[in-house]
């Protein structure tokens, strides 16, 4: 079954490829431009407390169209686990951008698709095991020094019932090369 993410994801790239490359230059030139504005790199993600613990890396790369805004893709897989209640395997893509207002300040936007496999302590819930996607719209805001970026950001589509976050801040450690 597609998700809305894959189709946007398409059109991400679709848009991306043809507005970096323009007609009027020739093809080295537009493929030395446009990777040199390539940055490889991601981030790292913890949520923890009271029993709960979540770990989340996420690969990514971005498109550096100026000093102040970028775009790009990522993959990413998060393990979670609540004590006593349930454990949980998420995998799934995303779309981000970027936006720096001066140079140490990081504002970011990211929607992120995600299939949830989790399982129930057998004593806490019998036959409850799930597996759904679940979208996550983050807004994000964080120090930058040079190639690394330490924040917070906030899903705001959080539905508790759904979601395997404690709650809907979560820190966050990015960083780009």
């Amino acid at each position: 079954m597609k998700t809305p993410l894959i189709n946007h994801l398409k059109l991400a790239i679709i848009l991306v490829v043809f507005s970096l490359n323009p007609s009027t230059t020739n093809a080295q030139d537009s493929q030395d431009s446009f990777w040199n504005n390539v940055k490889f790199g991601g981030g790292l993600g913890l949520s923890f407390g009271n029993g709960f613990f979540s770990g989340t890396i996420a690969p990514s790369a971005i498109y550096e169209f100026n000093n102040q805004f970028a775009a790009g893709i990522g993959l990413n897989a998060t393990y979670a686990k609540q004590r006593d209640l349930f454990k949980s395997t998420i995998l799934g893509a995303s779309v981000i951008s970027l936006f720096n207002p001066i140079e140490e300040i990081q504002l970011s936007a990211e929607f992120e698709e995600l299939n949830v496999n989790r399982s129930f302590d057998e004593n806490f819930i019998e036959n409850a095991d799930d597996n759904y996607w679940y979208p996550a719209l983050y807004l994000g805001a964080g120090y930058r020094t040079g190639n690394f970026t330490v924040g917070i950001r906030y899903d705001v589509l959080y539905d508790n019932e759904k979601s395997i976050f404690a709650d809907p801040w979560m820190p966050f450690f990015r960083v780009y090369f």
